[in-house]
This record gives C-alpha cells, structure tokens and sequence, in this order.
C-alpha cells in the first residue's frame, strides 16, 4: 500500500485541480491499472494525511469524491475499500460545486428497492389517467373531500376524529402559513412565536408587514409565562408555534409545557398555528396542542419532511367550519391551488400504504445517522432527537458562530449559523447540522468527522499554528 500512496503523491503534485479531487483521480487510475483490485482494503484517512502531507479534512474530501464517483464504498467501523463493480458513470453529485450541503434540512432518501418501486409504480399510475388534461385544469382549492378524506386518514395517529371538511390540501406546509398569517393579521399586526425558530416565517410576516415578537424558551420549549404577559399586555394576533423536533432547536415540548400553553391561549382566545412538520417522526410523542385546543388551533402538517422536499403538498386542518370559506378565499387568492398531479400522488400514496412504509424508513435512517453523530461528535456540546435529521450545535468558547461557520465553509461545509433563525435578541453561539442530505450512511459519516475536524482544530487556526 506504501507503493500506492506515492503513486498518489505523485499524482497529487502532478494535478492542477483541488487536491481531493486528485486523490480521486489518483484512486480512480489505480482501479483502471489494476493497481487496486475489487474489494480490496484503502488505508485509513489519517493515514493518507501524513504520507501525503495534507489535513485530515482534505483526505477525508477525497474519499468522500471517489465514493460519489462510485469508485470506493465505506463499511462503518471497518474502513473504506475498492466498490466490487465499479460504476460506469458518476453518482450523480449532492452539489455541482463540490460543498457538501449540511444546510438544508431534508430527510434522507431511502433505497429500500421496494420503496423505490413503489414511488415508480406511483408516478406511472399518473399517466394511466383517463383524464390527463384534469391534471392540467384549474380546480377547487382545497382538494376533492376524496384527497381530503386521505389526509385526515394519515394524520389520525397524531389528531383523532379529524373532519374532512376541515381540511384543506395546501401547496406546501409554507403556503398554508402564508394563508394563516394574511387570514389572522393585517400589515402592522403581532404574531407571537419562539425566539429562536423556523426562518419561513421571517419571509413571510415581512412580506405581509406582520411584526413577529419572539418569546423566550429554555429546554422544554416556549416560556407560557413570558406569553401570558404578553397577551396581557400587547395581545398578538395569533401564537406561531413548532412543538415538536423544533427547527432548528430540536426540542419537544412536553405534555405539561403544552398543556400550559393552550391554557394561556384559551384564557385570552389568541388563535395558535400549530407547525408540526416532524411530528409523523417520532414513535413516541405528546399529543398536539390542536387536541387541548382544539377551537382556536390551526394544524400544519406535509409530506416534504416524509417523502422529500420535491412533494410540496400540505395539509392544513382547521378549527371549525367557521373558518373554510375564509381560509379557502385567502389561499387561492394567494397561491391559487396544489399541484393536482401532486395532490393524486399524495392520496394514492397515502391509501397504499406507501406514506407509512416512507416514513417508517426515514425514522430508522434517521435514527442510524444520529447514531453516527454521536460517535463521532462524542464529547461536543450539541441537542438532538433520535428520530430527528438535524442537530443543533453550540459553538465552544471563545469562538463564535461566525468563526465556526466560516471555519466549516473553508473546509468545505455548508451549515446554518443561528442568525437565520433567530427572531429576537443576540442569536445564540450555535449552528444547525443538518444529516439528511448525504447520499448514504457513510458519506454521512465522513461528513461528521470533517465537522468534529474543523471544531477539533479551531484553537490552531486562531494561533495561527496551521
């Protein structure tokens, strides 16, 4: 293996592109020589760091190009080695530019051949139509009380007795928030909401000229107290609230915090949008606080957190029947409608079980990549959920968030930095890791250990030591 690490020095030296990809390249010429033979055993990353004279990082980005070309595979625990069949093109990339995304909070993909063929199987069905131009057509907001019926079947384990009247099929979780804060408030407005939470709301209370007045929260969620004297002094128009896995805190309210949340609304009747997009995700979870409050909440579920980003179909289930019409007019005024051909994939996937099997798949991933995590960022000072896909991160003292973000941007990470979230007061020293968007458990992996790198390296940066 020596004779094949000076090849790749060489090769290193030789190359005018980024060193990780000529790591790649230089695996990549090995295969094809005969140099390196199916199945056969890389040498570890810190191996190839000090026989090459690069960082860890560097090495580890090497390899993580050479799995995505389909060059080499890793097994957890055991190391990296020569793929059996060598593709014969490039995995497709997770980003034309090389930055390996951890921003983006999207579930990961499963390849599960059944899942994969029930997807298929699904978007053939489309075109079996009789109607083909109905997919095309305008149509009622809302969705036919046959979709309608579908939704309130797969949010039943979450909200029982769930009328189909009262839900609308929405383009998006997102667009039925949009609808809620235009139905709930007027340019000038307050709506109240974590101080530290989901960033689409700051787009969409600018756009509507709503002012949002982040409330303070510790570990369990959202202080009741500090919204009590809120609605004592300065009654918002409504509570925006994410309860469950908070985006990007991670935190799950518990029962009692609920409870004490829809007394305070109840006391003062301020509407709550409930935003429970991860709320499918957990096996054991507190009830909603639509079912404490039930005639002042509004529940917003979706598919793009159990099936991808791609399924812009929400569900918005509302208080009472007082609120269709209303909720109906301000929607198709603002979005129009969901995609039909969306909406019939949604219910056909809902009714063949292929929801279930979607979500029941993406909580066990979830709960391997989180696994990971916490071998590998052993030691480091973060929140997460089992069944989660993001991680929340503090920032080690003395450097800061900017640092850290910068810090992992120059190795090649793209992370958020707790700014984007945050709604009131100093932003926290902390960024969200999201695991979702890696293409498999141990590009996952390799991921965290360049994260746990740059942190572990921080303090020789600022002396100046590398």
């Amino acid at each position: 293996m020596g004779n094949d690490l000076s090849r790749w020095a060489n090769r290193i030296h030789r190359s005018e592109r980024p060193t990780y990809h000529a790591i790649a390249d230089a695996i990549d010429e090995d295969i094809q020589s005969g140099h390196l033979r199916s199945e056969q055993k890389l040498p570890a990353l810190r191996t190839v760091a000090r026989a090459l004279d690069i960082n860890f990082t560097t090495a580890a980005r090497g390899y993580a190009e050479a799995a995505e070309r389909g060059l080499i595979r890793g097994r957890p625990g055991s190391g990296s080695y020569v793929r059996g069949e060598v593709a014969a093109t490039p995995v497709k990339r997770s980003s034309p530019i090389g930055v390996i995304d951890m921003s983006m909070n999207m579930p990961p993909e499963p390849h599960d051949p059944d899942l994969i063929n029930r997807l298929r199987s699904g978007f053939a069905s489309l075109a079996r139509e009789e109607d083909l131009y109905g997919l095309l057509r305008y149509q009622e907001f809302g969705g036919t009380m046959a979709d309608r019926e579908a939704a309130a079947s797969w949010l039943s384990n979450r909200l029982t007795g769930v009328d189909p009247a009262n839900v609308l099929i929405c383009p998006g979780a997102h667009g039925a928030l949009l609808g809620l804060f235009a139905a709930l408030a007027r340019s000038g407005d307050s709506i109240a909401c974590e101080a530290v939470t989901y960033p689409g709301i700051k787009g969409i209370a600018a756009h509507l000229g709503v002012r949002l007045v982040g409330l303070p929260t510790d570990t369990e969620g959202m202080d009741p107290e500090a919204f009590a004297a809120l609605c004592a002094s300065d009654p918002p128009k409504a509570l925006y609230i994410n309860p469950t896995l908070n985006n990007p805190t991670t935190v799950t309210m518990p029962m009692e915090r609920r409870r004490a949340i829809a007394e305070v609304a109840q006391r003062y009747g301020i509407p709550i949008i409930e935003d429970d997009p991860y709320g499918c995700l957990p096996e054991e979870r507190p009830a909603p606080i639509a079912t404490m409050a039930p005639q002042l909440t509004f529940y917003v579920a979706g598919l793009a957190k159990v099936l991808g980003p791609g399924m812009r179909i929400g569900f918005l289930v509302l208080p009472n029947v007082r609120y269709t019409a209303r909720l109906n007019s301000t929607l198709s005024g603002l979005v129009v409608m969901a995609n039909p051909a969306m909406i019939r994939l949604a219910t056909r996937w809902i009714e063949d079980g292929t929801v279930r099997a979607m979500t029941r798949a993406i909580r066990e991933e979830s709960r391997g990549r989180q696994m990971l995590a916490r071998e590998v960022l052993e030691g480091m000072d973060y929140r997460a959920q089992p069944e989660g896909f993001h991680l929340w991160l503090q920032v080690p003292a003395p450097w800061t968030r900017v640092e850290l973000g910068n810090r992992l941007r120059s190795c090649g990470v793209a992370a958020v930095v707790s700014d984007t979230f945050t709604m009131r007061g100093p932003a926290p020293e902390a960024l969200r890791i999201c695991l979702g968007g890696a293409s498999s458990r141990t590009e996952c992996h390799r991921h965290l250990e360049i994260v746990h790198d740059a942190i572990e390296y921080l303090p020789g940066v600022a002396a100046g030591t590398e």
